[in-house]
């Protein structure tokens, strides 16, 4: 009798490879897939990713490399597994973040009909809600930030409950339903020779200044990346918060209590 052998996501990199494997070190961030960089012993290194949603993401980099931006190249997505090529990072500098707001003015120039992705998607255990709203405030409460609040301090949820009432007087009914990266903080871009490359979208299409909310909350760009991307729509400091607070409550269900000042200090800059 002839056995069955299970094919190993390290037997799938070597076939698809060539090469044998001579090393294998896990990376932080698996909220969603276990990530981790391989050497091939040709001297080829990955990142391979094995998760339920690997071909979500694949496409996502796929969306936004069509789009114009500097993307993970993908080098292999089978079932559940995505490799990706390994890009050597260094410090960001003013032409680094110069690329960087160049290729988020271009991703957020491919527009949509609809808000959303033809996917849904995830954050470890946290479902995101993708199916399409007839206008952006819709969309805002009802598929970000509505199914949050049971998972938060039970003070702030009368707060976020009011907010979402409030958000058609506080958000545009429709604006250009942008591509979005969808988790862009500082930790989803690497800049390298080739400029910024930004890893780990959860794209969807929606208010251009998602992503720049994101950006701003969990750091500072410098001012070449503004210059580079271009001028702000009026009174986009006034929606920032409201777009922060869906990263803020999500990092509050990820991590717990550490982020209960964030929550407390963005609703509180959203006038709630």
């Amino acid at each position: 009798m002839r056995w069955r052998t299970e094919i190993t996501w390290r037997d799938e990199v070597e076939q698809v490879f060539g090469s044998p494997i001579a090393g294998v070190r896990t990376l932080p961030g698996g909220d969603l897939s276990a990530i981790a960089r391989v050497e091939l012993e040709d001297g080829t290194h990955l990142v391979t990713k094995r998760g339920p949603l690997v071909g979500t993401e694949a496409r996502m980099l796929e969306a936004m490399r069509l789009a114009g931006a500097q993307v993970a190249r993908v080098e292999h997505l089978g079932g559940r597994l995505l490799c990706l090529a390994w890009e050597d990072a260094s410090e960001p500098d003013a032409d680094g973040w110069a690329s960087l707001g160049a290729a988020l003015r271009s991703i957020h120039g491919s527009t949509n009909s609809t808000y959303g992705w033809p996917e849904d998607y995830a954050f470890g255990d946290i479902l995101i809600d993708n199916g399409p709203r007839e206008t952006w405030p819709e969309f805002w409460a009802e598929a970000r930030l509505l199914p949050q609040i049971p998972h938060m301090p039970g003070p702030l949820r009368p707060r976020i409950e009011a907010l979402c009432k409030a958000l058609p007087d506080r958000l545009p009914e429709r604006p250009d339903a942008a591509l979005l990266h969808g988790d862009l903080w500082g930790g989803n871009i690497l800049f390298t020779e080739r400029g910024a490359v930004m890893i780990d979208p959860a794209c969807y299409y929606g208010h251009a200044e998602v992503d720049l909310a994101m950006l701003a909350l969990f750091g500072t760009p410098e001012p070449s990346f503004a210059d580079a991307y271009g001028p702000a729509e009026p009174d986009a400091k006034t929606r920032r918060p409201i777009y922060q607070l869906w990263p803020a409550m999500v990092h509050y269900r990820l991590h717990g209590d550490r982020y209960a000042d964030m929550l407390e200090r963005v609703l509180g800059e959203a006038g709630v």
